[in-house]
Formats: C-alpha cells, structure tokens, sequence
C-alpha cells in the first residue's frame, strides 16, 4: 500500500502547489482556491504558507526536492525571516512561535531573532492578543492555552532552545506567567483558555489545543529540558485534575470538549487532535519526557493506552451521524488523528485511516484534494481546504509519513511523542 500513500500523497500536493500564487517574490496560498488569502495570516502554519514548510519536511524524508519546491522553500525561508521584525502576532500557528516551527522544518536554526521579539512584547501579565475580547471577554485578555497563549510560546521556547536559539529566558517568563494564573482545585492545578479574571463565563476546553492538556504538557516538556522540576510538579497536578474530569469507563479515556457544555453542542465529546483523546495523549508522553510514570494511581503509559483504546473504539473514521466525524484534516479529523497513532507505533489503525483517506480523495485538475462537511450550513460540502491543519497540505504530510512507514518529521508539535520505530 505504500506506493498508494505516496501516489495520493504526491497528487494531493501537486494540487497544492497549483495554488500557490507568487507576487515579486513571496509565496501565498488562500485557504481555499478561489478565495482570498488572509494578509495577516499569510506566513502561518496554519492555513499559510509557513504550513507548507511543514509538507515539505516530510516530501525531503521521501525524495529530492525539485525545483519548484527549492524555490517554494527559499520563498518561504525569505518571507517569514523579514516579517520577525514587525509581528505582534506571538500565536503557535500564525505569528512569532510559528516562525519558530516554520524555519527549523525547513531545516533553518531557530531564529533567535524570533525569540527576541517575544520578549520585547510580553508585558508582565503575558502577550497582547487580538483573536478574543468583549463582549464575552474582558478588554485586554490574556491567553493561556497552546495554541493562542502563553503555553505555545513556551512550547516554542523549548524547541528553539533544542535548536540553538538563546531561549531560556522566554521559557523562564513563559512558564512564571503560567503558573502565576494556576486555579487550584481540589484534585490537583487547572489553567482555562483565558484566565477566569478575564471571563466572567464559568467555561473551559480542557483537551490539548485550548486548555489543561496543552498547558501541562508545555509545562512538562519546559521542565525537563531547563531542569525545573517544579513546572514539572505543576504540570502533574494539572494531569491529576484531567484525570478526574475524564469519563474512564470501559478501559478509555475522554474529557468532553467543553465543561459545561453549551446547548448547542451537537456532541459532548470530541476524538481529534484539538479537543479529544488523541491529542490529550500528548501529555503523557510529556510526562514520561521528564520522568513521571505515574498520575493519580495510574501509569502513564496505561492512561495513554486508555486514550488509543477511545479513539479506535468511537467509531471514527466513519460518519455516523451529522456532526460526528465530518472533518479528515489535522486539526479535528482523519489526518491528525492518523500521524498521532503512527507517531505512536498504533501502526494497523494508522493505516486503516490511511486507507480511508485514499478513498476520500477527490480529483480535481492536476491532483487531489478533499472536502469536508458542515451539517449546520446552508451548503454543507465545504470548499476543498488547501493548508497544513484544515486542507491538503496537512493530509499529504499524514500519507507521506504512512508511504514512509514511520513516525513523521520532528516538529514543534511532536518531538516528544515520536515513538514509533524509525525513532532511536
């Protein structure tokens, strides 16, 4: 089946490719063909192109780039260098942190110019953001979680430091700004998307992208490398809070997607990367990274099967009802689910949602893309997505990895759960 892989994985990024638009040197892509691309968010790695440095780590663990590609890169390479200087974006997927994970998968060293950037922007209480404020929130919100906060830059700090750049004293502000906004609770430490002093809404995503899981996992990874054992205990009261609110029954392992629930949620629980157990896996990995085996009377390595056990028995990849599973992206679907199993070594499961997505494509022009649904829509087909997290790109990375056989690139997203057997 690996020719299979790699023959869709090959299609699905020539399609990619054939988005890209070149304007007096720089590199764009829209996250959908036909539409407009996002000025602020064209470098990120989200739904930019710092998101196709990403597919193109994993096109260099297969083959040669070709020209095209080398010129994709040092476009890539020259953009999201000169755009450090200006950016106030300090976000994981779309400002300075995806700079960071950006240059070095394009085989750069960490840019410590990045790094300083950070710092000139903190302010004591964290980093100015833009993607949230009133009504619902307070003027001036700071952020806690991975993906917008104050842990993504700490996630970022520990990677540039792996890759060279003068990081500790981010990671130091980072991790101090954290554990100053811990909720003690009584099974352990909590940390909200957005501290509770800026939101009188008592609501919180507590999986890896928006909440506990991420920030944890931060913590712990930022513990080990720096040598602060007590971010690591930190980190470990906020996994024993998770514990408590997981639903185990069955030998799984869950938290629902927000806590409490709001009336139009169309599912208590999600099973992807962002907001479900394959991505809350993350942090026990990260736990075993600075060596904890242990949460609240469990090993480490039993909850990270608990959370296997969920996600192959949910009933994904199969759309059973509207609003289940209408997602084969990174972020919240088949793509992102399938790399964190293999990443894993869950190899057989890995290549079933392989398999699937081979089916799922769809041909379009030159290649392959696919298309998701929105049963809440009007018009539910949703245009084909063309970036990293929600479009082609991120699934071409997935079936470049399963034609490999193994577990993906090193990335800042991952580093420390690559288990598989390609890994020393």
């Amino acid at each position: 089946m690996s020719k299979t892989y790699l023959g869709t994985a090959e299609a699905a990024w020539r399609w990619v490719l054939d988005q890209v638009r070149y304007d007096e040197g720089t590199a764009a892509v829209p996250p959908s063909p036909g539409a407009e691309a996002d000025p602020d968010h064209r470098d990120g790695m989200y739904d930019g192109v710092g998101g196709l440095a990403l597919t193109l780590a994993e096109v260099r663990a297969v083959r040669a780039w070709t020209a095209e590609e080398q010129r994709l890169a040092d476009a890539i390479r020259a953009q999201v260098t000169a755009g450090i200087a200006t950016s106030a974006d300090c976000s994981l997927f779309h400002g300075l942190v995806s700079t960071i994970g950006t240059l070095t998968a394009l085989g750069e060293p960490a840019p410590d110019a990045a790094v300083a950037r950070l710092l000139a922007l903190v302010t004591p209480d964290g980093w100015p953001q833009t993607a949230i404020g009133p009504p619902r929130y307070l003027d001036g919100a700071r952020v806690s979680d991975v993906v917008l906060g104050t842990a993504g830059v700490l996630l970022g700090a520990v990677w540039a430091r792996r890759h060279g750049a003068e990081a500790d004293e981010l990671a130091e502000v980072a991790a101090g700004i954290l554990l100053a906004e811990r909720e003690e609770v009584p099974s352990g430490l909590n940390w909200r998307m957005v501290p509770p002093r800026f939101s009188p809404v008592e609501r919180q995503m507590p999986n890896f992208s928006h909440g506990l899981a991420g920030v944890a996992t931060a913590l712990a990874l930022a513990g080990a490398e720096l040598g602060r054992p007590e971010w690591v205990a930190a980190a470990l009261d906020g996994a024993r809070h998770l514990v408590a609110l997981a639903d185990l029954t069955g030998g799984g392992f869950r938290v629902p997607l927000r806590i409490p629930r709001l009336g139009d949620d169309f599912e208590e629980y999600s099973y992807g990367w962002c907001h479900g157990p394959a991505g809350t896996a993350l942090l026990w990995n990260a736990l075993e990274h600075a060596g904890v085996s242990e949460v609240a009377g469990r090993t480490t390595a039993e909850l990270r099967r608990r959370c296997t056990r969920t996600v192959r028995t949910c009933g994904l990849p199969e759309r059973l009802r509207p609003g289940f599973w209408d997602n084969d992206g990174r972020c919240c679907g088949t793509a992102g689910v399938g790399a964190l199993l293999l990443d894993a070594g869950e190899r057989d499961f890995a290549l079933h949602l392989a398999d699937v997505l081979v089916d799922r494509a769809v041909p379009d022009g030159g290649g392959v893309c696919w298309r998701f649904t929105e049963h809440r829509a009007q018009e539910p087909l949703l245009p084909p997505g063309v970036g990293w997290m929600q479009g082609a790109a991120g699934i071409a990375g997935f079936l470049f990895q399963a034609g490999r056989g193994g577990t993906a690139v090193p990335g800042m997203t991952n580093w420390w759960a690559l288990t598989g057997p390609d890994q020393p």
